[in-house]
């Protein structure tokens, strides 16, 4: 029987980061803090993300950069530790690092670099490491938690769960936290891929596949009511669409639903657009197919040329702009800047980035993510109802979540 103050399972982001804390925290204490992993290797998600370069957080971070049933859950958290208070610890280990467009923070060398340093901060907090192991049951009673493990039975007075979400299976990526948390009473919110890449039915995406490989800046937003605007690159792929326009809008994506997509490379309308078209081809003597590439110079060639041999627009294609009215621009306005594309599904766990939906955090205390059903059972990172945007904001709020895990069994046993 191996006997913890406090066990933090999954060795990931916000793992590391709460078992650092706690750890250093209660030094004084006396305390043992536990850190145990099914994987051998620390951290599999930070290693892989950002091209391996890990795009640790964001220069701004608000709730209003995440997807929760409560959007407003994550504040108390967020305030409390912020991209400041993470730039801060990076530089403290003088880990070079270098900011991409909006605000996202990479690191100049290596992923590795910010491991080494959550996995040097565990040690300084004395954290015992139990890697590669599994849990197969958990119990509580009388205040204590009882887990069954390969590396035994196991004891603590406060049980963490950092396990994850379901995203990239490949990498060991499991339901166990969702199941423990079920288990133990709490409600879920229904989980599905997020930061995905969206496919098409093969018969409706056909005739796109020609455009495998074409990028461009475009707007891109899901279906549902709240969805924002996301300007961003879109990508043409054999099976769909990828790019971060649309990992973004496929946080806010409806199975069933149509995806709205502007690509005219501004802010207009369907409506708009058209004016704009019209005001532009009045007195022109260019031919249709040479103006049009003038007035979207941002498409790559290979788009210009399967929008000019649309149903709607070969027709006229190579007339003069100047014979051209609303009957023609409008529909070609609302298929460049209203261009609504219905997938019929994503490319799963196994290429998305995150998982959307968790435990609810109806269930979690917002400033310690300490269980409102079972005291010293806490909640962190992905496997929390949280959903952070592409750039940086889901690795913030595994650094925020677990922060605020440390601290909060720390306060109760000042």
């Amino acid at each position: 029987m191996q006997t913890f103050d406090v066990l933090v399972l999954g060795a990931g982001a916000a793992g590391l980061m709460c078992a650092a804390q706690v750890g250093q925290g209660s030094r004084a204490r006396g305390w043992r803090v536990g850190l145990l992993d099914h994987s051998e290797k620390l951290a599999e998600k930070i290693r892989i993300s950002g091209g391996g370069r890990c795009n640790f957080t964001n220069r701004v971070v608000t709730e209003r950069n995440f997807v929760s049933a409560n959007p407003r859950f994550a504040r108390a958290a967020l305030a409390a530790y912020t991209p400041d208070d993470f730039v801060a610890l990076v530089k403290s280990h003088r880990i070079p690092f270098h900011e991409k467009h909006k605000g996202q923070l990479f690191c100049d060398r290596s992923s590795e670099d910010i491991i080494d340093m959550l996995a040097g901060e565990c040690r300084d907090g004395g954290v015992h490491w139990l890697k590669p192991h599994a849990v197969q049951q958990v119990l509580y009673s009388d205040g204590v938690f009882r887990l069954d493990s390969t590396a035994g039975p196991l004891t603590a007075r406060h049980l963490v769960i950092a396990t994850g979400g379901l995203p990239v299976p490949k990498i060991g990526a499991t339901d166990f936290g969702l199941r423990v948390a079920k288990q133990f009473g709490h409600a879920l919110v229904d989980q599905r891929p997020a930061l995905v890449p969206l496919t098409f039915d093969a018969a409706q995406w056909g005739g796109l596949t020609e455009l495998a490989g074409v990028a461009l800046p475009v707007r891109s937003r899901g279906s549902e009511t709240q969805a924002p605007w996301f300007d961003e690159d879109l990508l043409f792929t054999h099976r769909g669409l990828s790019g971060p326009a649309i990992l973004q809008a496929s946080s806010y994506w409806n199975p069933g639903e149509p995806l709205a997509l502007n690509l005219s490379g501004g802010e207009y309308t369907a409506e708009t657009f058209t004016t704009h078209l019209l005001a532009q081809a009045q007195g022109s003597r260019a031919q249709a197919d040479n103006w049009l590439a003038a007035q979207l110079p941002h498409w790559p060639r290979r788009l210009l040329q399967h929008w000019l041999a649309l149903p709607d627009v070969a027709p006229w294609a190579q007339r003069k702009v100047a014979e051209l009215g609303k009957k023609q621009l409008g529909p070609l306005a609302a298929s460049v800047a209203a261009w609504a594309v219905r997938p019929n599904g994503t490319e799963g766990y196994k290429k998305a980035e995150v998982m959307r939906g968790g435990v609810s955090t109806a269930d979690l205390q917002s400033k310690t993510l300490e269980s409102r059903r079972i005291p010293g059972l806490y909640f962190i990172g992905e496997v929390v109802d949280v959903t952070g945007w592409l750039g940086g904001y889901n690795f913030q709020w595994a650094w925020a979540s677990g922060v605020a895990a440390a601290r909060g069994i720390l306060s109760k046993n000042a």
